[in-house]
């Protein structure tokens, strides 16, 4: 079956899809992490009035504290170059915003 075929049939099933073009960035906020997924591939599909979106990408993983969402790599990161514990990275990174040069300055001078 040829696309203008299965587009015309999936409309008669009350099936529409349509791709979201320029998509920078989607977000995934829970309560203990957040899903960052740059320059995702997204679709928004109806069917008889119900929306469902897929998102197809890789995320980066964040653990969120409150406001402030720090990926898991910038926390073993800062860990790693200031030769402290992830608990104390994280830390540092939250009190710096989520900024780890600043939280590894920090870390080192203090």
């Amino acid at each position: 079956m040829n696309p203008r075929q299965m587009k015309r049939m999936m409309k008669q099933m009350g099936i529409e899809t349509e791709e979201i073009e320029g998509v920078e960035e989607v977000i995934i906020r829970t309560v203990s992490n957040e899903y960052v997924f740059r320059n995702p591939d997204v679709t928004r599909t109806t069917v008889q009035g119900q929306e469902t979106w897929q998102i197809v990408g890789t995320a980066d993983v964040g653990e969120r504290d409150g406001d402030v969402s720090i990926p898991i790599e910038d926390i073993k990161l800062v860990a790693e170059k200031a030769n402290v514990s992830e608990e104390e990275a994280r830390k540092a990174l939250e009190e710096c915003d989520g900024e780890p040069a600043e939280a590894i300055v920090k870390l080192m001078s203090g």
